[in-house]
């Protein structure tokens, strides 16, 4: 009851996105057998360096209550991208909708080794960074319907979410890399003793502006660590018909790198606890490589079978599913029973259910949110021009 209890408090029903009012990373009891610590050996090939001599523990101590934490996040990230999958399908989404699933021990992971002062930026398969960083599922499920309970009030879709410490969501092929660079040098012009994690895909490795900001964060050491989540296809291009080289933690050149098994959690967890005290302590960037893959296409336009076998799909499921590994370590462990998952996953179906259905019910923005959240209070200019001048809308 207890295990399940530490599951369950993984799914705040609140009306609201996230709240800055309270603490929003979500808690797990400390008394009991959840907060007993257990050590984990990790594979050796968890981990490969690039221009560095040290390199992360293989051994994780970790409490029970922190891996269901985990177990039952990544199992809401997998539902949450059905119901998604099954709104756009019903049209009750339009546009853009680019699901992550397959991909969830990357942001779980990664969230579960950094703290609020940290921040994280990434592209448009953004959903699941959304919720481990504060969103509600109700509220990104809303989003992607363009309702008013949406993350972004239902102005910003599929590409555009954002929480605390989350800078989205960006729609532009590679372009939130330079922006991650930015926000690390505020940190450190700020003295904040934190790193950012700015996450592209392979697809966006070869992008110019990729190396520029690779250049500017070691020229002035920013706290800041470059993840390419390499799923092995940008579109429907496999990352060695894109690029000459994909060895891709190795492609700062100058800037050490790490490559991670991206669909082990713990891996990713150990990685980026390791990432983020070797940027924080002002040894500067760093690269690293998520190997990881999306079982689905590259959005809910793409079949993604045009470009790869049914076969190999189906081998990634059957062999590096990051959830089963997951419980299957969990089982293993005598941390829960697999009787005790299955409840969890029941739990979970049964909440996303319900606030996909209260997500479909909430009403559309109002037509006055057109000109909202353009400027910070108080610095709107006196009028916004519209396609024509009825359009055209007056602050004062």
């Amino acid at each position: 009851m207890a295990l399940r209890a530490a599951a369950l408090r993984v799914f705040p029903a609140s009306k609201r996105a996230f709240s800055t009012s309270v603490p929003w990373r979500l808690a797990l009891p400390s008394a009991g057998s959840d907060s007993e610590k257990i050590s984990i050996t990790l594979p050796e090939e968890s981990f490969t360096m690039y221009k560095l001599d040290e390199k992360p523990d293989l051994t994780v101590d970790i409490s029970k209550g922190e891996l269901m934490d985990m177990y039952s996040k990544m199992t809401a990230i997998r539902r949450m991208e059905m119901a998604a999958d099954g709104l756009y399908k019903a049209k009750k989404i339009r546009g853009f909708c680019h699901l992550c699933t397959g991909q969830e021990a990357v942001s779980v992971g990664m969230e579960a080794a950094l703290s609020h002062d940290d921040n994280i930026i990434t592209a448009y398969r953004c959903h699941g960074f959304t919720y481990v960083r504060g969103g509600s599922i109700k509220s990104i499920l809303a989003e992607l319907m363009g309702k008013y309970e949406g993350i972004s009030k239902g102005k910003g879709g599929s590409m555009h979410m954002f929480s605390p410490s989350f800078y989205g969501g960006n729609g532009i092929v590679g372009a939130q890399v330079p922006l991650g660079a930015g926000i690390a040098f505020a940190q450190k012009y700020l003295g904040v003793h934190a790193a950012t994690f700015a996450l592209y895909g392979d697809g966006a490795a070869n992008q110019g502006q990729v190396f520029e900001a690779f250049n500017m964060a070691s020229l002035w050491d920013l706290p800041v660590v470059f993840v390419c989540e390499n799923n092995k296809y940008g579109m429907g291009t496999s990352d060695k018909r894109s690029s000459a080289s994909t060895e891709y933690y190795t492609r700062g050149d100058y800037i050490p790198g790490i490559k991670v098994n991206g669909m082990d959690v713990l891996a990713a967890y150990r990685a980026c606890q390791w990432a983020k005290d070797y940027t924080a302590s002002g040894k500067g960037p760093l690269v690293m490589e998520m190997t990881t893959y999306r079982y689905g296409g590259h959005s809910m336009s793409d079949p993604g079978t045009t470009y790869r076998t049914r076969e190999e799909i189906q081998h990634m499921r059957s062999s590096s599913d990051p959830i089963t590994h997951l419980k299957d370590i969990l089982i293993e462990c005598a941390v829960a029973t697999e009787a005790e998952l299955k409840t969890v996953d029941k739990d979970v179906r049964k909440f996303v259910d319900q606030v996909s259905k209260e997500a479909e019910a909430s009403v559309d923005p109002d037509m006055k949110e057109f000109w909202t959240d353009i400027y910070a209070e108080g610095t709107e200019p006196d009028a916004i021009r519209g396609r024509v001048p009825s359009e055209s809308h007056h602050y004062r």
